[in-house]
């Protein structure tokens, strides 16, 4: 998909001006406070507001916390027999910025549980470079241990714990495939909590050699390659390239924990456009998923952007659609 003419962009020289943040002297980074809103949650049921949500502290010391997102109707007409798929997201932003509380996650997230009449619980992560990979895979697992033991009552009330997707978007998406590969060596003992497919949005990968659609997508302005090495320098732990395993998931011929995968018949959705400089490689990790014996699903569009359906309704209506049909199909309990 990546053999078109070469888009003309003009070039991006000062990655940390893109992403408008400062590097600090010690290592940490200095963001810019207003580049991303934030939106409060919703708790109260008796507001007019479709979808619910509220934030749950997970790790005080790590300031880690999830919000969850509930259907009013759900909790207004709540039925113990009628209990609702789990959807567990990881946030986008390079591993550098955004979290759950971004306006454009918070209402990702609200949409898809318009649409899709789920239970999302969205998760806050540490960030990098102050808490470099993989603090964040680490914080993944210990939500999903939470949501096994919590007795919050919005998950305990309204869930079905044998219906739960991990999903993510760019390096939420990451976070997804990694927790996801985690969770497979502790599916046992995971229960309640069962996982039943992995659903990665445009998922945020890279390495060392350029493919083809990176080096013709170079300065794309979503998200230019200059602009994907900084976050990956900044994120990945020090003294690793791009071909590290949290960058690279074909490196050494992919995860041997992705057969795990298979046995437990999870399925495995990506998705992904064109217009990503990161196609290639998308493209050839679910070639690679398929030589693992994963049932994975694959949607590559024409056009757009990394992130497209973030920012653009009618994109993520068509996305949700795809979602629906791949948690539908998902294996039983």
């Amino acid at each position: 998909m990546s053999g078109h003419t070469s888009p003309s962009y003009p070039a991006i020289t000062d990655p940390y001006q893109h992403l408008q943040i400062i590097p600090n002297p010690d290592g940490t980074i200095t963001r810019e406070p207003n580049r991303f809103p934030n939106s409060s949650p919703s708790p109260d049921p008796r507001d007019p507001t479709p979808i619910l949500s509220k934030d749950m502290i997970i790790n005080q010391s790590k300031k880690t916390w999830v919000r969850i997102f509930l259907p009013r109707q759900t909790l207004v007409e709540s039925s113990s027999t009628n209990k609702l798929p789990l959807m567990v997201y990881f946030h986008g932003g390079g591993f550098v910025n955004c979290s759950a509380s971004s306006t454009v996650f918070h209402d990702f997230c609200s949409n898809m549980v318009l649409d899709l009449h789920v239970v999302i619980v969205s998760v806050d992560y540490r960030l990098a470079p102050e808490h470099r990979l993989p603090a964040a895979y680490d914080d993944a697992m210990e939500v999903l241990r939470w949501i096994k033991t919590t007795q919050e009552d919005w998950l305990r009330g309204y869930v079905d714990y044998t219906r739960c997707f991990i999903m993510g978007s760019s390096a939420g998406a990451n976070t997804a495939y990694h927790a996801g590969l985690c969770a497979s060596q502790e599916a046992d003992s995971l229960v309640p909590l069962k996982i039943k497919g992995l659903i990665l949005h445009h998922p945020f990968i890279g390495g060392v050699q350029r493919t083809r659609s990176e080096v013709k997508l170079t300065n794309e302005p979503h998200l230019p390659l200059c602009v994907g090495d900084l976050m990956w320098n900044l994120a990945l732990p020090l003294g690793v390239d791009r071909d590290h395993e949290y960058c690279n998931p074909m490196v050494g011929g992919g995860s041997e924990l992705w057969k795990n995968v298979g046995m437990l018949g999870w399925k495995v959705m990506v998705t992904g456009c064109d217009g990503d400089p990161m196609i290639d490689r998308q493209m050839e990790f679910v070639d690679m998923l398929v030589t693992k014996d994963v049932k994975v699903v694959s949607h590559f569009s024409t056009g757009g952007y990394h992130g497209v359906e973030l920012k653009e309704p009618s994109k993520a209506k068509a996305l949700h659609a795809l979602l629906k049909d791949f948690m539908s199909d998902a294996p039983a309990a």
